[in-house]
């Protein structure tokens, strides 16, 4: 008996050593990071693969394809950058400065190498501003303003434009190449345009008929890049680009198409939406006897059923926007509520003194019955347009509004923009990165729409530095904009990021800049 007392005595004691070891290594596995117990469980994988269709030059002052455009990024930096939120912030160059209505000071960071070891200087920027300029290259449009660049030093450019250009600085966003390495070289035939150097976190290794491969830039020390290789497939078409993404080869693609699930499926991967450039707007002539009337533009807005819009023609491959900066910029202000609603907008007309008789709006103004009735000019050679103008014309209808789509020919529309002689425009642009609103609010404006107080605030945020000073500037100007409404937005496109599930790391949100985070992306 008492030998059997030992023997559970000793069983007892070892199961108590074994619970109490099992105790400790969970303890210590429950006190590491997450991130470090996560890699123990996966396989780390510090490569991928993206995809270019119909490649042309991976030197970014002469590709025309979108896509080399994006993956250049990578490899060569501008003097100033764009961040998630579309402000201006420093890149190649250590600080800026506006010293003249028509003239900026930039000063470089005197630690920045290009991958070949070379120094960047002054130099570089006055050859890529003067190379731009006798090229036919997608940053001509950025540089066309400068009439004098200058060295003031070793690290240090002056820029004098041909006339004041409000937000200047958001043009300064073309990438900068290296003077040393072209110098003496036929700049657009060289040979030397199949692996240039760059300052970015990444270099050319390899540039073959088949892919480019990228590894990190030895000599690029402003962030800590993890991911170890880049290869960027080449493909004749985008229809093999979009096969080669769903047979996972490529691990990341972006696109604007509206069929792009016709492609590629619908399930499979990851999918991020980025708003984009494409913005389609009604420009209303505030000058005409009806439309002066903010109220019937008012009641407009809130009659025009978007959402159907987009659904029916672009297969919710778009988003409904208001105004011109409504894609993410710090500076878009808060929007009123514009949501489809006929009874708001007839209740809008009422408020106002309009009544429904016979059929039509009518108001006695200045002593004369005035009734509603508008023509919608549209471009007869854009089908799309057109469609939605005859869509929005039997909204107003719905609401009592008389309507009348003018589809003018490529002559006669562009006689419509020059002379402004009509009630609405239905139009677009692609929007700029810049935050000036000059375009819209200034002298010759679309919507032939004068406002003292805005024209104030626009001549005053020329100059305006302090951030928390401008966001209060552009607030009033949106609060403006809410109230008496020169322009009624409808719709902008935007960018699908379709990513293999493998694919880890933060994509960022605009389309500036897709691959910002990519030295820290990997796979498992």
């Amino acid at each position: 008996m008492k030998i059997n007392i030992v023997k559970y005595i000793f069983i007892l004691f070892v199961i108590g050593i074994i619970g109490f070891v099992i105790f400790k290594l969970n303890e210590e596995k429950n006190n590491q990071p997450e991130e470090v117990v996560q890699n123990a469980q996966e396989e780390v994988i510090k490569e991928i693969n993206l995809g270019v269709a119909q490649f042309d030059s991976i030197n970014p002052l002469l590709s025309n394809n979108k896509q080399v455009q994006e993956l250049t990024k990578i490899i060569f930096e501008p003097i100033l950058q764009i961040n998630n939120e579309y402000k201006i912030e420093k890149c190649l160059a250590k600080d800026w400065a506006k010293t003249a209505e028509n003239q900026y000071i930039i000063k470089l960071d005197e630690t920045i190498q290009w991958s070949d070891g070379n120094k960047l200087t002054a130099d570089d920027v006055i050859f890529t501003i003067q190379t731009i300029k006798n090229l036919n290259s997608i940053y001509s449009d950025n540089v066309k303003n400068i009439v004098e660049v200058n060295k003031v030093d070793e690290n240090t450019v002056q820029i004098i434009l041909d006339q004041e250009i409000p937000f200047f600085e958001y043009n300064l966003i073309f990438p900068i190449l290296s003077l040393k390495y072209f110098e003496g070289q036929d700049f657009v035939y060289t040979e030397k345009n199949n692996m240039p150097v760059g300052t970015g976190s990444y270099k050319i290794v390899e540039n073959s008929a088949e892919k480019i491969v990228l590894e990190k830039n030895e000599n690029y020390k402003r962030e800590e890049v993890t991911l170890e290789k880049i290869t960027i497939n080449k493909y004749a078409n985008l229809g093999e680009l979009y096969n080669a993404f769903k047979l996972g080869k490529v691990d990341l693609i972006t696109t604007n198409n509206i069929g792009i699930e016709n492609y590629i499926g619908t399930i499979g991967y990851n999918k991020t939406e980025i708003n984009g450039r494409e913005f389609d707007f009604l420009a209303i002539n505030t000058q005409s006897d009806i439309l002066s009337n903010k109220e019937v533009r008012q009641a407009i807005a809130r009659a025009i059923n978007r959402e159907n819009i987009i659904s029916q023609i672009y297969n919710n491959k778009y988003k409904v926007q208001d105004y011109f900066l409504d894609y993410g910029n710090w500076l878009q202000g808060e929007k009123a509520d514009s949501s489809y609603s006929p009874d708001t907008a007839i209740s809008i007309l009422q408020n106002n003194g309009w009544e429904y008789k016979y059929n039509r709006w009518q108001k006695k103004i200045n002593y004369r019955t005035k009734r509603i009735k508008l023509n919608l000019v549209v471009q007869a050679s854009n089908q799309t347009r057109v469609t939605i103008a005859e869509m929005i014309k039997t909204n107003l209808e719905e609401i009592g509004m008389d309507v009348t789509v003018v589809k003018a020919n490529d002559r006669q529309y562009e006689s419509y923009l020059t002379r402004k002689n009509y009630d609405i425009l239905l139009t677009g642009v692609t929007l700029s990165l810049s935050p000036n609103l000059e375009t819209f609010f200034g002298a010759g404006n679309l919507a032939n729409y004068t406002n003292e107080e805005i024209n104030s605030i626009l001549n005053e945020v020329k100059n305006i530095t302090k951030e928390d000073l401008l966001k209060e500037k552009y607030t009033r100007i949106r609060q403006i904009y809410n109230d008496e409404l020169p322009y009624i937005g409808l719709y902008s496109n935007f960018y699908e990021v379709a990513s293999n599930w493998t694919l880890k790391g933060s994509i960022p949100v605009n389309w500036y800049n897709i691959f910002s985070t990519v030295g820290s992306w990997y796979k498992n």
